[in-house]
């Protein structure tokens, strides 16, 4: 175990671009590093993506292991996988974390396979404990509990976390790190999944993570027609619609507009809750807004809270009200 040392990333990029994620697990890899007096490592793979790694260092990466290969310009399991398994065999980290988007869920547990070891999947929360072990929490029991795990047996200790539940990095173009190339042996017998072509699915995307303002209903709006008044507050607002967990369930609404534990994680500036009562698994998706305002009948309800701002009353009755005014400003 004593061989086992620093914290990595797996940072993610597409067509060049670094993944908000990477820039969240990589600030909250810095925490947990510095409690330990490690360095932090950032895992680069791609093709012609080395201009990344000055970024990497920038936003807390002590070195950057850099992949690049032809064959992994475009993600496949098998050589995401065969690049990072090989590479932490070379250098044993103790720690690696991905963010828990389709390509960090889809390749970590690949890696723990292969390094024999264990994985927690969409954590929320990290932390180091007294004796040095990472301590992963995550969502348990459809998000009415909170489970923290330990790995103290295998190593690398591993995780996926969710994007928009770490803050993100601060950049200091001030900081040196160094760039480590290594070659993984990369052929293309080790890739079995051949692309053909990459093709963007067309409809509009619900991107409740980078969005500055949320308007979210839940069930005291009634119904799926109840969403009408909630998209056109989100729209003067120049918002996007939220939803909890209780319509989705009911299919008022799909799931891409789900906030909380077993929704998205959410940090907008303004975060206008209506109808919503403010169930543990919601507010934990939501509570670290910048402004939370909250509408509902019921002046008992938890998600007064956690709010800045509360409005007792009849949503059908306070947010046309809301929308007049606004408009007037405009």
């Amino acid at each position: 175990m004593n061989d086992y040392k620093d914290i990595w990333i797996f940072a993610e990029q597409r067509n060049g671009k670094l993944m908000n994620v990477a820039i969240e697990i990589l600030g909250e890899a810095r925490k947990l590093a510095d409690k330990k007096g490690v360095n932090v490592g950032a895992v680069l793979i791609g093709h012609n993506v080395e201009n990344l790694s000055k970024d990497l260092i920038s936003f807390g990466a002590d070195i950057v292991y850099v992949v690049d290969n032809p064959l992994l310009s475009n993600y496949t399991t098998e050589g995401y996988a065969k690049a990072i398994s090989e590479l932490a065999k070379e250098y044993k980290p103790e720690v690696i974390l991905y963010g828990a988007t389709f390509i960090g869920r889809d390749l970590a547990p690949r890696i723990a396979s292969r390094l024999m070891t264990g994985l927690t999947a969409d954590c929320t929360g990290l932390d180091i404990d007294e004796n040095g072990l990472l301590l992963q929490t995550r969502p348990a029991f459809g998000g009415n509990l909170m489970a923290t795990i330990k790995c103290p047996d295998k190593r690398p200790q591993m995780s996926t976390v969710r994007p928009g539940v770490m803050k993100r990095a601060i950049r200091d173009d001030t900081r040196d790190g160094k760039v480590i190339k290594f070659d993984a042996d990369i052929n293309e017998s080790d890739i079995r999944t051949k692309i053909l072509s990459i093709v963007k699915e067309a409809k509009n995307v619900v991107n409740l993570e980078e969005a500055d303002i949320i308007v979210s209903g839940g069930r005291g709006i009634g119904g799926p027609d109840g969403f009408n008044i909630i998209k056109e507050l989100a729209d003067v607002l120049g918002g996007v619609v939220g939803a909890s967990r209780a319509t989705v369930d009911a299919g008022w609404i799909t799931s891409d507009h789900q906030v909380g534990q077993t929704g998205k994680t959410v940090r907008p500036k303004l975060y206008i809750a209506c109808g919503i009562s403010g169930a543990i698994q919601h507010l934990a998706g939501m509570s670290n807004s910048g402004t939370i305002v909250a509408i509902n009948k019921n002046p008992d309800a938890p998600i007064f809270k956690v709010a800045d701002y509360g409005i007792v009353g009849d949503l059908f009755k306070v947010i046309p009200v809301l929308i007049e005014e606004i408009k007037k400003l405009k």
